[in-house]
C-alpha cells in the first residue's frame, strides 16, 4: 500500500485530482488498477507489444468484458513524464470528435505513468505510407485524401469548437492512427496546449518533433493554432511524394521534406516528387494531386498569417474527396508517358 501511495504521487495523481476538479472535462476518464492491466496484457508480455517510440511501449490488452484497449506505459519516470501524462488527460478528456483517440483511463500505481486508450488496429499512417516493412501494405490516394480529410477535420475541432481550444503541437504521421476501415484517429496529445480563445499567441519553450517544427515557433517561441497548419502541410507533403519528414542520408537540399516540396512547387516540378506507385494508380487524376500538392505548400508558407485556417484545409480535401465530372481522370499508361518524357500536363 505505501509503495502504491508513492507510486501515485510520483505519477502526480493527487496534481491531476486537483486540476480536473478545476476545469470541465467533456466525459470522465476510469482509474484502472495495477493488477486489471497486469491481467490485460498478460503481465505485460513482450507478445503483446503493439508500438514503441520516444514516449514508451504500447501494449495490446484484453479486459474480462473482451474489449480490446491500448496500454500506454512510459518508458520512465521523471518530471517530463509526469507533465505530459497529466497534460495528456487534462487535454483529451476536453475532447469528443470521431476522428480523436478517446482516453479510456489511467494507472497511478505503476511505477510510471500508464494511459488507457481505445485500440486501433491497424497501425500508423506514417506506417501505411512509409511501409518500413517491405510487405503488402499500399495506402489509395482515395484512402490518403480520406485520412488527410479525417484528421484536418479533428484539428479544426480542436483550434474552433473544443470546450476549451487545442494546440496540438505534435501532428504527425505517427500520430496519426488507422482503424480497420482506414478512419483516421489523431492521438499523441502529451505535449498540447489549452488555449484561450482571446489569446493570439501562447508564448512557450519550443517543443515538437524534426522534420515537423514550424519555422516561425521555432524561431519566435509564440504558438498558435498556424503552427499546427504547419504540421500538417508536412503530413500532406508525406502523403503526396511518399518521403519521410527528415532523412540525414539524403543530399543536403532534400534532408527537409517540407523545404523539397517547397522548392519544387516553386520550380513547378510536381511529377518530379510525387511518389511513383501513385502516379501509376490506374486513373489517379493529377489535378486532385495539384490542388492537394497547393494546399500543402499554403500550409507550408514560412509565415504564419499566410497559411489557411485548419477549417478551410478541412473544406478543400472533402471536396477533392467528392466525385465531380469537371476533373477528368488521366489513364496509367499516359501518366507514365508524360513522367518518362518529362513532358508535363498544362493543367499541372
Amino acid at each position: 500500500m505505501k509503495l502504491r501511495e508513492k507510486y501515485f504521487e510520483q505519477n502526480g495523481g493527487a496534481l491531476l485530482k486537483q486540476k480536473l476538479n478545476s476545469q470541465e472535462a467533456a466525459y470522465t476518464v476510469t482509474v484502472y488498477s495495477m493488477e486489471q492491466l497486469r491481467k490485460a496484457t498478460d503481465n505485460y508480455s513482450n507478445e503483446r507489444i503493439v508500438g514503441r517510440g520516444g514516449f514508451g511501449i504500447v501494449y495490446k490488452g484484453i479486459l474480462p468484458d473482451k474489449r480490446v484497449i491500448a496500454i500506454k506505459k512510459s518508458l520512465s519516470v521523471g518530471e517530463t513524464e509526469k507533465e505530459q501524462f497529466i497534460n495528456e488527460i487534462l487535454v483529451i478528456t476536453q475532447i469528443i470528435h470521431g476522428n480523436v483517440v478517446k482516453l479510456l483511463g489511467c494507472c497511478f500505481e505503476e511505477e510510471v505513468p500508464v494511459l488507457v486508450y481505445e485500440f486501433i488496429p491497424n497501425n500508423t499512417l506514417f506506417h501505411h505510407i512509409h511501409n518500413e516493412e517491405g510487405g503488402t501494405s499500399w495506402l489509395s490516394w482515395e484512402n490518403r485524401l480520406r485520412a488527410a480529410a479525417e484528421a484536418a477535420s479533428a484539428l479544426a475541432y480542436l483550434h474552433s469548437h473544443a470546450t476549451t481550444p487545442v494546440i496540438h503541437r505534435d501532428v504527425k504521421s505517427t500520430n496519426i492512427l488507422l482503424d480497420d476501415e482506414f478512419r483516421a484517429k489523431l492521438s499523441g496529445f502529451g505535449i498540447s496546449k489549452l488555449f484561450s480563445k482571446k489569446e493570439e499567441n501562447v508564448n512557450t519553450v519550443v517543443q515538437g518533433t524534426l522534420g515537423y517544427l514550424d519555422p516561425e515557433y521555432q524561431n519566435t517561441d509564440n504558438l498558435n493554432e498556424k503552427s499546427d497548419v504547419y504540421n500538417f502541410g508536412v503530413v500532406l507533403a508525406e502523403l503526396i511524394t511518399g518521403k519521410k519528414p527528415l532523412l540525414v542520408e539524403r543530399v543536403y537540399q532534400e534532408r527537409y521534406l517540407s523545404k523539397y516540396f517547397v522548392k519544387c512547387m516553386g520550380e513547378g516540378n510536381l511529377l518530379q516528387m510525387v511518389e511513383p506507385r501513385l502516379l501509376n494508380e490506374r486513373g489517379i487524376d493529377l489535378q486532385h494531386l495539384n490542388v492537394a500538392a497547393q494546399l500543402a505548400n499554403r500550409c507550408l508558407e514560412i509565415s504564419g498569417v499566410n497559411r489557411p485556417t485548419m477549417r478551410s484545409v478541412e473544406l478543400e480535401l472533402e471536396a477533392l474527396r467528392r466525385p465531380t465530372t469537371t476533373h477528368p481522370t488521366v489513364p496509367p499508361e499516359q501518366v507514365a508517358h508524360e513522367e518518362i518524357s518529362g513532358s508535363v500536363n498544362p493543367e499541372i
